[in-house]
């Protein structure tokens, strides 16, 4: 009787424990692939107490149809900066309450001064920035010149990728042109989407993820790409090369923002906050080899990344680089030109 009045006892306080246990407090956040220290994510999981879950999107158009659908439950996003104007004027996010974000005092006040969509960060905080180029392998593209034109080189067909991303793709041609890549002439985006359908005939495919691996691999040897990216490709793959095309190129930052109905705000606050302390921009900064406008973390950089050019671009460079800027009702020409490209055999 009294093991059965023990093991009664014992059962009590099992149920009683789990019955006051609460689970953890949830954090989603949606984002591009592989960009986030996953060690920072731990650390902020243990010091908050709470679990972040991280789903991905591979362009800002295939998640801003995501998110006008409907998609509710993420609490922080990072969507480039154009996409930010559009959320902004869908009436999507949240005006950032700056009391909560204490580290951005730390924010390049240089990036906000010259390229930033958002300069007083009244609904969004810069994350990193990139220069999108041409990834290629310097072995077997001995005659590689860095010029969109190479997607014209038939000799390198079928083993070559262009982004699955209307804005970047129409922004190549339209630079190549020698016109703006935020143009809203009607003729100069017939004649970019002309060009597009010149190197479809060469590529494999449209793709935003997968000319990483394919370039690693060997299989593609030419591949539109992110800075960051082709930096990462090249710790593993050394005959990755990467390039900025003479013609110039986009340039980007994708930020940090909280949706109107956003279920753990207070936690995205402090997740952005936390990202923002120098030490982890720093980190994430060696983790996705991308530039985050973060003037404390610079100087705690291997002195290799703090001097490499395709992290932190001359102002040569610079100068031939465009933001890509949301382009209200205009849009449609875009729309309706790549629809066209992806319709196109």
């Amino acid at each position: 009787m009294k093991k059965t009045l023990t093991l009664m006892l014992a059962l009590i306080a099992i149920f009683a424990i789990g019955g006051c246990s609460k689970s953890k407090e949830k954090l989603y956040i949606y984002t591009w692939a592989e960009y986030i220290e996953p060690a920072l994510i731990t650390e902020f999981e243990k010091a908050h107490d709470c679990e972040v879950i991280v789903d991905t999107f591979d362009s800002n158009e295939s998640m801003h149809a995501k998110i006008k659908a409907g998609a509710a439950g993420y609490d922080a996003i990072t969507p480039s900066s154009y996409m930010v104007e559009i959320l902004v004027k869908e009436g999507l996010l949240d005006r950032l309450d700056h009391a909560n974000l204490p580290n951005l005092k730390n924010i390049d006040q240089s990036y906000l001064d010259k390229f930033a969509l958002d300069p007083k960060m009244e609904f969004s905080v810069p994350y990193m920035l990139s220069s999108t180029g041409i990834g290629y392998s310097k072995s077997k593209v001995a005659d590689f010149k860095p010029t969109w034109h190479m997607f014209e080189n038939a000799k390198y067909s079928k083993r070559m990728m262009l982004f699955n991303d209307m804005r970047e793709v129409m922004g190549a041609a339209l630079k190549t042109l020698g016109y703006s890549l935020n143009t809203t002439n009607p003729d100069e985006i017939n004649k970019a989407k002309d060009l597009v359908l010149k190197w479809k005939k060469n590529l494999a495919k449209f793709d935003s993820e997968a000319y990483k691996p394919s370039l690693a691999s060997g299989e593609s040897l030419l591949a539109q790409g992110y800075s960051g990216d082709v930096l990462q490709l090249q710790k593993d793959s050394p005959d990755v090369g990467y390039a900025i095309p003479a013609e110039g190129t986009s340039f980007a930052c994708d930020d940090w923002v909280i949706p109107k109905d956003a279920k753990h705000k207070d936690l995205a606050y402090e997740f952005i906050n936390f990202i923002h302390d120098p030490a982890n921009a720093a980190k994430n900064m060696e983790y996705v080899n991308y530039w985050c406008p973060n003037t404390p973390a610079y100087a705690l950089l291997p002195e290799d990344l703090r001097n490499d050019e395709l992290l932190f671009p001359p102002k040569a460079v610079l100068d031939k680089c465009e933001i890509i800027r949301d382009l209200g009702e205009k849009n449609a020409l875009y729309i309706k030109a790549w629809d066209e490209i992806k319709a196109r055999e």
